[in-house]
């Protein structure tokens, strides 16, 4: 029965990979003039005790990805320290910390390595660690790229504890105070986890039309929203009336298109801190970061295609658990939930889905 079982995997990763292979495949300009120079192992520097604990494994150097020909060349006044501002350009913002910094690494390096036009995408890194951008710049040197210090103290008070102690940890809330973090000229970004793969060009998803909504995501209307908050929300108006005239539906917010002007224009950061200080009083919600999210826009989201969120890859918190994609097409695989894809495959216990990630991975141990 075992070799049976193992025979299925194989097969279901065979069938996966079928079902993909058009998303995985789109776009060979970009492919076809990234240099050809032999990848090579960086060492992490040693600054921090928490870069000291990096220094166990390193980091292959990524291969430099070019623009196609039809792509548009930037504004030369956008230049320098002004780059940022550049009109052309997609902006990603990922968080990086040590826990995740692996996976964080192959979600950049799948943007790159299926966009059109990877020199046209800005990366905004939301770091709680100062010394990350010497490992970023080694990794990636070509990258455009700026870090942004988050101050674990704005929202220490206000996290409550969660069902699982990662999703208390301060960074997780940086994605809140994106409007206030990046400059004024950015008008709108895309937010990623850090435990997802994009296998499509990331362009498609930054020219979704928003509408009159302040952010895009994929919405889940089947599923059970009652589940995300307590008894006591429920059955007290005062909280679940935030609700009326709404159709709230969930949506996942590691994957979300944000019109910042639209934020900054509708103090947004300052509403969800309202919850999440109601919440300290009045244990209204489990979770972490979610919560507060679906109490201000739940049912006020631009809908974006289900292919840009195949979530709960992860197991949704179920150990051990293999998920599989959802029907349709799939244009980003997201690990959401406490299994992750590099620990699978460390343990040599992975689930055929993680055979898609590990191609992303740029992680090897030293000697």
């Amino acid at each position: 029965m075992v070799w049976l079982v193992k025979l299925s995997r194989v097969f279901s990763a065979a069938m996966v990979m079928i079902v993909l292979a058009p998303a995985l495949q789109s776009f060979p300009p970009a492919e076809a003039i990234r240099s050809s120079h032999l990848d090579f192992y960086l060492r992490l520097p040693v600054h921090t005790a928490s870069s000291r604990s990096l220094n166990r494994f390193s980091f292959r150097k990524a291969s430099t990805f070019r623009n196609a020909g039809q792509c548009r060349g930037g504004d030369p006044k956008f230049s320098g320290k002004f780059g940022v501002c550049d009109p052309n350009l997609v902006h990603v913002a990922i968080t990086l910390d040590v826990e995740y910094l692996r996976g964080s690494v192959a979600a950049v390096n799948s943007i790159l390595r299926n966009s059109l036009c990877p020199e046209s995408v800005f990366f905004h890194f939301l770091v709680s660690d100062t010394n990350l951008e010497d490992f970023v710049r080694s990794t990636f040197p070509r990258l455009n790229f700026k870090v942004y210090y988050f101050d674990p103290e704005i929202v220490r008070d206000l996290i409550s504890t969660s069902v699982r102690q990662a999703l208390e940890q301060p960074l997780n809330y940086a994605r809140n105070y994106l409007a206030g973090l990046l400059e004024s000229c950015v008008k709108k970004v895309i937010y990623l986890d850090s435990d997802l793969i994009v296998v499509d060009d990331i362009r498609k998803l930054w020219t979704t039309s928003l509408g009159e909504w302040t952010i895009g995501a994929p919405v889940y209307c089947h599923a059970n929203f009652s589940k995300y908050f307590t008894a006591r929300f429920w059955s007290d108006d005062r909280y679940s009336g935030t609700f009326d005239g709404r159709k709230p539906c969930y949506f996942n917010t590691g994957v979300m298109v944000i019109d910042l002007v639209k934020w900054r224009d509708g103090g947004f950061t300052e509403k969800i801190e309202w919850w999440m200080k109601l919440q300290k009083s009045n244990r209204i919600y489990e979770l972490g970061s979610l919560p507060p999210f679906l109490l201000v826009f739940a049912g006020n989201v631009a809908t974006i295609e289900h292919r840009w969120n195949q979530h709960g890859l992860g197991g949704d918190n179920i150990r051990g658990s293999c998920r599989d994609l959802h029907p349709g097409p799939t244009s980003l695989l997201h690990w959401s939930g406490s299994g992750k894809p590099w620990l699978r495959l460390d343990s040599k216990q992975p689930c055929p889905l993680d055979s898609l990630w590990s191609p992303y991975d740029l992680y090897g141990y030293s000697q």
